[in-house]
């Protein structure tokens, strides 16, 4: 059912299906309907306070007037992922350093984004518990930004202007208490090997189509190497005519190792910003519960289509014998 509120661009509404449940709507609000203590995890990439539209609706975080004002709205979502959050389990939280506009702040450079995130999560009450950065790759990062410190014309020109570039970063946080439900991963029965953990330990995780030559020829171990920059949903689903931004979902196995590290199968896993659906589409697929909450409607619809695709799916695995997945 589709509920309208005072502010005329604004919806809410709901769709569920096996194992999954997706809100339509503000996440400082409808995080509000979700029970204290019953999330076993949660997955997200807030926006980064780039000052870019994804939508027209005040309520968007992208369109903060300034990075206090982004905070500020940021800490409601980041207190009440706290409240809903059990006991000694984690949030993993995506984020990259964000890059200064000479149009907009006067110079072209980097702010710490990242650290300020840290610093929101400690302030509500979060534990920073351990972070991992992600290796991107500079040439393709180059091609999509099109950012002038990246390319070889300003190397060419004046290396003075050049920078390496941006990585991803992995922020954990636990929320303080003690864990009541194990999460073992016992050599015979867990989902993470001792092998995986041996990988994904390292404080630095590549793309699996990085070879030895692209870091210098020092090889790969002992570092992630399965987080691949193209494997995502596909985002022009939700895309609009209008979108000043184009949506960048989180990778597939960026959200699987988090799943898979940070909760039992039957669990339920979070994402305030569910995007196209990213997050719960995993959790669900891994045999795990999904809940999302979407403010922006055309992206909620393919986080839906998405995951009724995925019923499907595995419908079909089961009709063949297989597990779907």
């Amino acid at each position: 059912m589709t509920a309208y509120s005072t502010d005329e661009a604004y919806v809410t509404d709901d769709e569920r299906g096996a194992g999954w449940h997706l809100m339509l709507g503000d996440a400082c609000e409808r995080l509000a309907e979700i029970p204290g203590n019953s999330i076993d995890l949660s997955v997200c990439s807030p926006p980064f306070a780039s000052l870019y539209t994804y939508s027209p609706s005040l309520r968007d975080l992208g369109n903060c007037s300034t990075r206090g004002e982004f905070l500020e709205h940021y800490s409601f979502i980041i207190r009440e992922q706290l409240r809903v959050t059990k006991p000694g389990r984690n949030a993993c939280i995506h984020v990259q350093q964000v890059a200064t506009k000479k149009a907009v702040d006067g110079y072209i450079g980097l702010t710490d984004f990242r650290g300020e995130v840290i610093r929101a999560f400690h302030d509500a009450g979060w534990i920073f518990y351990g972070e991992v950065t992600i290796w991107k790759n500079p040439q393709a990062q180059s091609l999509r930004t099109k950012a002038h410190a990246l390319t070889f014309q300003s190397k060419n020109r004046d290396s003075a202007g050049i920078r390496p570039a941006l990585a991803d970063y992995l922020l954990i946080f636990k929320k303080p208490g003690d864990n009541a439900v194990k999460i073992p991963h016992d050599v015979t029965t867990g989902e993470v090997t001792n092998d995986d953990w041996i990988e994904w330990a390292s404080p630095i995780w590549y793309d699996r189509n990085t070879t030895a030559d692209d870091l210098g020829g020092d090889g790969l171990s002992p570092v992630w190497t399965t987080i691949r920059e193209t494997k995502t949903l596909n985002e022009r689903a939700g895309r609009e005519a209008d979108d000043e931004r184009h949506l960048c979902p989180l990778q597939l196995d960026f959200i699987e190792r988090c799943v898979r590290l940070w909760s039992n199968p039957g669990e339920t896993v979070l994402t305030p910003f569910a995007g196209i659906g990213s997050e719960v589409y995993m959790a669900v697929k891994l045999g795990r519960r999904g809940t999302g909450i979407e403010l922006k409607a055309s992206y909620w619809q393919a986080a839906v289509n998405n995951l009724r695709a995925l019923e499907a799916e595995k419908e079909q695995g089961a009709l063949f014998g297989a597990d779907g997945i």
